[in-house]
């Protein structure tokens, strides 16, 4: 029995790695301290912050705090990493690695704290209407910015378990070459997605064109490619070169949007009655509040052009950039306006039609013919 029981206390003293499992049992009830009082040390960490910033006036702070949410979660087990590390007696390279782990975890922290809130910061510059940054532009910078922190996070890391970092930026240079010859596409998209957002030829939630070939509205400008919901509701992916090579027509950067229609009078119309008509049009669409005001070309309603069968009337006018549905609701009011005045003046609408002058009747052309021709 003395035996066994010394056995068990030996197995009970070395435990793994020379920690006992009395030690091993700690540092368990540390972890899982430390992960279970996450959501508490976080709430009541956020809450001590926003009494700090509820009387600002200035929105960076609310940024900052909404970055420090999920990076907070991180503090907990970076203590409960460093307390082990301290209690456990473990020396050497484990525990030169657990030393080395806790840095890299604050290291993490630290950077996360960064990368968070650099979506936030961008949202408030993008949001401004003095600064020179556009929604897509400030997209890829806010990418960019992360990527370049993701990188300093990661050399910082490597560093830290002694990885030497020149031999593997080295060996990464000879396999970029070997990447580029065969990712030529992807660069130029590349290119061509800077080219768009430098250029500023539209951005998200624009409603832009090819003729012939897509028209939609733009969701996402990304590194490869553009998304654009197409009106039929299912999006279309471009490559980014191949909306920099086209003619794109950006809707959404439209002044005014026209309107530009013949109508077809018939030629029983008087010179009275034409005037008048072009005169109520025109007095509606300046009375209208659909009907925009374009300087650079006032609404008007003229008779130009003698047509095969008709009078032919033009109307002209313009009204701000609103929806589809709107502007069709706008062009059945015009419609029902011309049709009232037109039957008020007296007139008609003109259709395709063909006038046939007979100048000889069938006796006469019977009196032309021969008599020879009669005999047979």
């Amino acid at each position: 029995m003395n035996e066994f029981l010394n056995i068990f206390n030996e197995i009970w003293t070395n435990g793994l790695f020379g920690v006992s499992i009395t030690q091993i049992i700690v540092a368990i009830s540390i972890m899982l301290f430390a992960i279970l009082g996450r959501t508490f040390f976080i709430k009541r960490i956020l809450r001590s912050l926003e009494k700090l910033t509820e009387n600002t006036e200035s929105s960076l702070d609310d940024v900052v705090l909404s970055s420090l949410e999920r990076p907070l979660g991180y503090v907990p087990i970076v203590i409960g990493l460093y307390i082990l590390t301290i209690y456990l007696p473990v020396s050497g390279n484990l525990g030169e690695f657990g030393s080395n782990l806790v840095k890299a975890l604050m290291t993490f922290t630290i950077f996360s704290v960064l990368m968070n809130a650099v979506g936030p910061l961008f949202g408030i510059l993008s949001n401004n209407t003095n600064t020179w940054l556009t929604a897509s532009m400030s997209m890829w910078l806010e990418r960019a910015v992360r990527m370049l922190l993701g990188v300093i996070c990661l050399t910082i890391i490597l560093d830290i378990f002694g990885i030497e970092i020149g031999p593997l930026i080295a060996g990464l240079g000879l396999f970029s070459v070997a990447v580029a010859l065969g990712a030529q596409d992807l660069f130029k998209n590349l290119i061509a997605g800077i080219l768009i957002i430098g250029e500023n030829r539209f951005q998200p939630g624009d409603r832009i064109e090819v003729v012939g070939e897509m028209h939609g509205t733009v969701e996402e400008i990304g590194f490869r490619s553009t998304t654009v919901r197409l009106f039929n509701t299912a999006p279309m992916v471009i490559p980014n070169k191949d909306l920099s090579d086209v003619k794109v027509i950006n809707h959404g950067e439209m002044v005014y949007r026209r309107l530009n229609w013949k109508i077809n009078l018939i030629y029983s119309t008087t010179v009275e009655q034409l005037a008048k008509i072009c005169h109520d049009i025109e007095v509606y669409m300046n009375d209208s509040k659909d009907i925009a005001v374009n300087p650079g070309q006032q609404a008007l309603a003229r008779a130009v052009e003698f047509g095969a069968s008709s009078i032919d009337v033009q109307i002209l006018c313009y009204t701000t950039p609103v929806g589809f549905t709107e502007f069709a609701t706008i062009k059945q009011n015009l419609i029902y306006e011309i049709m009232r005045i037109v039957r008020e003046c007296g007139s008609d609408f003109a259709f395709p039609s063909t006038s046939l002058y007979v100048e000889s009747n069938p006796e006469s052309i019977a009196n032309e013919i021969p008599e020879s021709m009669n005999a047979n």
